[in-house]
Formats: C-alpha cells, sequence, structure tokens
C-alpha cells in the first residue's frame, strides 16, 4: 500500500516481490497495482507498458548487483589493484546473487534475456570501466595496451566464465575461486609494461 503519491521506485520495489512470488511468466502489471493497493492504470503512468516495467526493474537489478563497482572505480590505488579489485567485485556480485537465491536469481535471467538493450548498455558501461581502469594505468605507465578499448573488451570477454549468468552453476564449485585468481594473475601479466 502506498502513502500518498505513487513512486517509480515503489511500483520497482513492488514489481520485484511480485516477480519473487510469481515468477516471470506469470506476474502481471495488475499484480503490481494490487500489491500497491492502486489501479493498473497507475502503474501504467510511470511505466506505459509491461515491457517497460520489467526493463526498468531488470536494470535496477542490474544496478543494485554493481554498485561496488563504483567504489573500486573511484579507489585511489594502482592499475594493477584497481583491475583485480573491479573483476573480483563483479564476479563476487554475481555469484552472491546466482548463490544465495537461486530462484529469484534464474528469475532475473528470464527479464534478462528479453531486455536486450539494457543489457546491451550495461555490457557497455562495463567495459568502458574496464577501459578508464586500462587508459588510466597506461597514461601512468602502471600497464601497458596499445589501445585501451581492445584491451578492455578482450578482459571482459577472458573474464566471462566468472560474470557471464551462463555460467551460473559453476560459481559454487571447489576450486573456483583459484581458478579466478590464475585469471586475474594471467590478464595482468600481459598488461605489464615491457623492460629493456
Amino acid at each position: 500500500m502506498t502513502d500518498g503519491i505513487l513512486t517509480a521506485d515503489q511500483i520497482l520495489a513492488a514489481a520485484q516481490d511480485v516477480l519473487r512470488r510469481y515468477g516471470p511468466a506469470k506476474a502481471t502489471v495488475v499484480d503490481v497495482a494490487r500489491a500497491l493497493g492502486v489501479s493498473h492504470g497507475s502503474v501504467y503512468r510511470h511505466f506505459p507498458s509491461k515491457t517497460a516495467l520489467r526493463e526498468a526493474v531488470t536494470q535496477r537489478w542490474l544496478d543494485e548487483s554493481h554498485a561496488e563497482l563504483e567504489t573500486v572505480m573511484a579507489a585511489g590505488i594502482p592499475a594493477d589493484e584497481r583491475l583485480r579489485d573491479w573483476l573480483a567485485a563483479l564476479f563476487g556480485a554475481k555469484r552472491k546473487k546466482a548463490l544465495d537465491d537461486p530462484e529469484l536469481f534464474a528469475t532475473y535471467m528470464v527479464l534478462v534475456k528479453e531486455a536486450s538493450a539494457v543489457i546491451d548498455r550495461h555490457v557497455a558501461g562495463l567495459i568502458g570501466q574496464l577501459e578508464q581502469i586500462i587508459a588510466a594505468g597506461v597514461a601512468r605507465g602502471e600497464l601497458a595496451a596499445p589501445d585501451p578499448a581492445v584491451a578492455a573488451r578482450a578482459v571482459f570477454q577472458a573474464a566471462s566464465t566468472f560474470h557471464n549468468p551462463i555460467h551460473a552453476a559453476e560459481w559454487g564449485r571447489p576450486g573456483i575461486e583459484r581458478e579466478f585468481t590464475a585469471l586475474c594473475d594471467l590478464i595482468l601479466r600481459g598488461l605489464e609494461p615491457r623492460t629493456g
């Protein structure tokens, strides 16, 4: 039930609860409105379609999942440490979501498949952060990469086992941390400045 003016944030929170309860196949805008104690027209005033609402819920989930990446981006540490921390934060966030609440994670994976534009923007933002880290490291002589944008995409793709949801079933198995550390070591060796 809302107190006064209905906000988009209230709608998104209710939509998350409804998706958790009914799953993506059965959840409707009417269910969201009912949970809020309003008419479905009130929900449509904020989100013009069910698709728009589901995309907004997906964006919110992605933003919440990756909030720690902003902290890593702001850290005033050498680029190699920041790159390792960034990859670890991404892996940790995805793994936590997948292992702590597998049913809700599965629900969001359905939404992610539907929201390709949201996902494309999200991935571009992640690669953009990697590019910033690498470019700053190159500028300070801490990393070497002829084209930081190409290097960022390569790092993102190389680490896909540790962030792409299609690999979620692997994230709880023994040895995954050791494999993650080995990959980070390999990536950082590849980006080390060459001497002599």
